[in-house]
């Protein structure tokens, strides 16, 4: 298997208006993050992923891009994103940026020329369809709620946008388009930043024939099917890659929604000369029903193990893996694959061991490393995704239980990851001088950096402690994997190893003491665990984590 940087190195994510505000507006900014990049780094991690600071409207937080090559004033204007790209490298940091590609903001330059008229240069860089005022083109549903499909006045058509009103999608058909896309990389990457994380990649090729959807065909069925993976879109990536990533030493992720077990390997086979990693959601949306996050069904413990096994067996020596629990899209880590009311301290500790002894890259997000938790705002008003409000005035029409509603909304709103960073008990957690921009969760005098920086026993600490293990060991970086127990619901027990090493990970994930088999563990040291103390050689105590090593002195396999 081919050795690279970005194989070794653990990422971790920024928000960054939710993570440091210098400026006392109550936003996260630039300064901010240049701040914290001491105590970024004292985590151990190599990689600094930064969500978008372009200039943008922020109807999707800066996923609707206005400007691509000019930094927002909010976060600070271009003057700090070159010191903070500057700082990061000083701190022997990398830095990945966040690439829009699929769609742009309405307020554009490009959205504002195209909507103009169809004759105006830059009309063919959308995708529009000629019909009546009262006929859609098809029954495509927005992934944020409504239709698909935004009417234009001035063009008589109507225009496609898969996310809000306010993001219409490109036309990657157009090669003036790619083009335009491809020198805003080449910009960036000029100017010394390290990579990219791709927003959406896998859904830049459109289906032209714009077929209906079948009737209640579930969401994760519909992406895969109509939304991502269209016809040309190996040939777009690999031309992108052939005109300007190829031309840098840097590390490129695509986000995948629709990509799975079947066609994963286009995407990230060392062969094909696409990207370096994906992110699938195979177990990201394990727990959605057949309407999507907020039709939730119960998680599939069996089904979660099988997902990382499977996903390991595909990408082994032909490609690479993410691996990660959440980012800004999703419910925090604890809250949704632990317990963070019973045993909150030994759940976040659990599922950091999970991710650092895993092959692939491991993704870590802001506040994780701290064990922050879902928010339960008292009532809709206090929330400001706009995904959560268009489900929200969906479910208002539908006629549903608003305050059944209100639950999954605590469960499920992606402002759950989006309160702001919990740096200290002092008013507003240390984030901000003034009245943050979304609400803090007020559990911050509880849980936050400066209490666990004393703490050597806490949840920061111990994600310092196995970022530290698993970079010490590469058995675990690169080493082979196999689930001992997949059949078992309670218990993830694996083990990872190489010509020299042999390591067994063992995971209780239940609220109960789990007994296991303990040939498992014979001959081998117990090297690690998530408790001061162990009961029994052979049983896991509740959200327990233990890893046991083994100098390997044969080069058979285990």
């Amino acid at each position: 298997m081919k050795k690279n940087w970005w194989k070794e190195s653990v990422v971790y994510q920024i928000y960054p208006r939710s993570y440091k505000d210098t400026s006392g507006n109550g936003l996260g900014d630039i300064d901010g993050i240049i701040e914290k990049l001491e105590y970024i780094k004292s985590l151990g991690v190599d990689i600094i992923w930064l969500c978008p600071i372009y200039e943008s409207p922020n109807d999707d937080n800066g996923y609707d891009i206005s400007d691509y090559r000019k930094i927002s004033d909010d976060f600070g204007g271009d003057k700090a994103f070159d010191r903070l790209l500057k700082a990061i490298h000083n701190f022997g940091l990398k830095l990945i940026m966040d690439l829009v590609a699929n769609h742009t903001s309405d307020e554009h330059y490009w959205f504002e020329e195209a909507k103009k008229s169809r004759e105006n240069p830059y009309h063919d860089y959308y995708v529009w369809k000629k019909t009546t005022p009262k006929t859609l083109p098809n029954n495509w549903q927005s992934v944020f709620s409504g239709s698909a499909w935004k009417w234009n006045e001035k063009t008589q058509e109507y225009f496609l946008h898969l996310y809000t009103q306010k993001q219409p999608d490109l036309n990657w058909e157009n090669s003036k388009v790619r083009e335009e896309i491809y020198s805003i990389i080449d910009f960036w990457l000029a100017k010394g930043v390290d990579g990219f994380r791709m927003d959406v990649i896998s859904m830049i090729s459109k289906r032209l024939a714009f077929e209906d959807v079948p009737e209640n065909m579930p969401i994760v069925e519909v992406m895969e099917k109509f939304y991502s993976n269209g016809p040309r879109v190996h040939e777009f990536i690999k031309e992108m890659n052939q005109k300007v990533l190829s031309k840098y030493d840097i590390v490129t992720v695509g986000e995948g929604p629709g990509i799975n077990l079947e066609n994963a390997l286009n995407y990230v086979s060392e062969a094909e000369r696409e990207l370096d990693m994906v992110f699938h959601f195979d177990h990201l949306f394990i727990d959605y029903g057949p309407k999507g996050k907020y039709d939730p069904i119960p998680i599939d413990f069996i089904l979660f193990k099988k997902i990382f096994s499977q996903w390991d067996n595909l990408l082994a020596n032909k490609g690479w893996n993410s691996i990660f629990l959440g980012n800004h899209d999703f419910s925090r880590i604890v809250s949704r694959f632990g317990n963070d009311k019973d045993f909150h301290f030994e759940s976040a500790k659990l599922l950091v061991t999970l991710l650092m002894t895993m092959r692939g890259t491991p993704y870590i997000y802001q506040g994780d490393e701290i064990g922050m938790v879902n928010v339960a705002h008292p009532s809709i008003d206090f929330y400001d995704d706009v995904e959560t409000l268009n489900a929200w005035k969906l479910a208002e029409i539908e006629g549903e239980d608003m305050e059944l509603f209100l639950k999954l909304v605590h469960k499920q709103s992606r402002d759950n990851a989006r309160t702001p960073m919990q740096w200290d008990s002092s008013k507003n957690a240390g984030f901000t001088k003034s009245k943050p921009w979304i609400p803090l969760n007020n559990n911050f005098k509880m849980i936050n950096v400066t209490d666990q920086e004393e703490d050597p026993h806490s949840i920061l600490q111990y994600y310092r402690k196995m970022i530290a293990f698993r970079k010490a060991n590469k058995t675990l970086v690169y080493g082979e994997y196999k689930d001992l127990e997949p059949n078992d619901s309670k218990l993830f027990i694996y083990k990872r190893w190489d010509e020299k090493n042999l390591f067994l990970i063992a995971h209780n994930f239940s609220d109960n003491s789990q007994e296991f088999n303990s040939d498992y563990i014979k001959g081998l040291t117990l090297s690690s665990s998530n408790y001061l103390s162990n009961e029994k050689r052979n049983s896991l105590q509740p959200w327990e984590s233990r890893i046991y090593f083994k100098l390997k002195v044969s080069k058979k396999t285990p």
